[in-house]
């Protein structure tokens, strides 16, 4: 079992966005030296839900403070950026860190940023099939060219070259967040984990597994792949000494961050989103994820390892909002949560 850390850079209430940025990479030193295996690096734009706006940029960053880490993107936003670009950045931090840099990859939402990066509603509604497919060839081939709907370009060639470091053969992970049938099927007919979000509980998690092994066989993989696909289950983790102090901790500081970081989210067409209501959705994540006992904690990670078959964990552990706190939690997962993992 593989555990990491999602990390938000999440901007509460009362914080400076220099403060959260802070708390990230703080996260991401304290989970190596705790034993973490590694770290999810979110992105967001223009909202204090997230302050990190350049996943990429940042795995960079804790790629050079860190010797033994996996750093991921969880995830990058394709529809806002040119899949050539993204795949010419994940080469590189893929070559530069001996292979230990993963690409993850969505859809993002119909917000404000496809207006502002000049993109528009097209990339996120229609044009993210292209856009993945022509990052995919990036980092598989020795030469691209285009010639889809939105991309068109001549052929030139791949620099820097994925494979070309023995140690890193194979190429970069590259992992897809799905959120509906349709994005599981397009993760799974190209061979690709998903990513899956907290809001998930463990029945819909293994549902969506069981669609894409069933959508991957179908496409030519083995049983045996399908089975070994690495996907990663998203959640919360709290670490107290008891359920109640721990999900107090979280009931405290995670609503109002929710309600402000949600409220900031603008649409790019007027369009009508509802929010959640920031209390019952805290008090969800905590019944769904390990947010308790270090002992409770394993057996919630254990039991969800068993009903999906999931194995790889990005767990948020920035809930309370404080930079000691935080470190603290990370700590305590390394130090009581994960031997009893093994």
């Amino acid at each position: 079992m593989r555990v990491g850390a999602f990390v938000l850079a999440a901007q509460f209430p009362g914080q400076g966005q220099g403060e959260a940025l802070h708390r990230a990479v703080r996260t991401a030193e304290v989970g190596e030296e705790a034993g973490l295996d590694s770290v999810w690096l979110a992105e967001h734009h223009f909202v204090p839900y997230g302050t990190c706006p350049s996943a990429v940029t940042l795995a960079g960053l804790l790629l050079g403070r860190t010797q033994r880490l996996r750093v991921g993107t969880a995830v990058s936003v394709l529809p806002n950026t040119h899949p050539v670009a993204l795949g010419e950045q994940t080469a590189l931090l893929h070559l530069l860190s001996g292979g230990r840099f993963s690409l993850g990859v969505g859809r993002g939402g119909p917000w404000v940023d496809l207006e502002v990066f000049g993109s528009g509603l097209r990339a996120y509604e229609r044009d993210f099939p292209e856009s993945l497919d022509l990052l995919l060839r990036w980092l598989r081939e020795s030469r691209v060219s285009a010639d889809g709907e939105r991309y068109r370009f001549r052929e030139v060639p791949v620099v820097p070259r994925p494979d070309e470091l023995i140690e890193c053969a194979g190429g970069p992970e590259v992992v897809v967040a799905c959120t509906s049938a349709k994005s599981v099927r397009l993760a799974a007919e190209r061979g690709l984990p998903m990513l899956l979000g907290m809001h998930c509980g463990d029945e819909e998690k293994a549902e969506m597994v069981a669609l894409w092994r069933t959508h991957a066989i179908a496409a030519g993989r083995t049983p045996e792949e399908a089975d070994g696909a690495g996907h990663v289950s998203a959640g919360v983790a709290q670490i107290a000494d008891g359920r109640a102090e721990a999900t107090e901790t979280l009931v405290k500081a995670m609503p109002g961050w929710l309600r402000e970081g949600l409220e900031a989210h603008v649409t790019v067409d007027g369009r009508h989103r509802s929010m959640r209501d920031p209390v019952a959705y805290t008090e969800l994540l905590c019944g769904l994820h390990p947010v308790g006992s270090p002992r409770l904690a394993a057996d919630r990670l254990a039991a969800t390892a068993e009903r999906t078959g999931i194995t790889r964990f990005a767990l948020l552990v920035e809930g309370s909002g404080d930079l000691a706190a935080t470190e603290e939690n990370v700590r305590r997962i390394g130090a009581e949560v994960l031997p009893q993992l093994c």
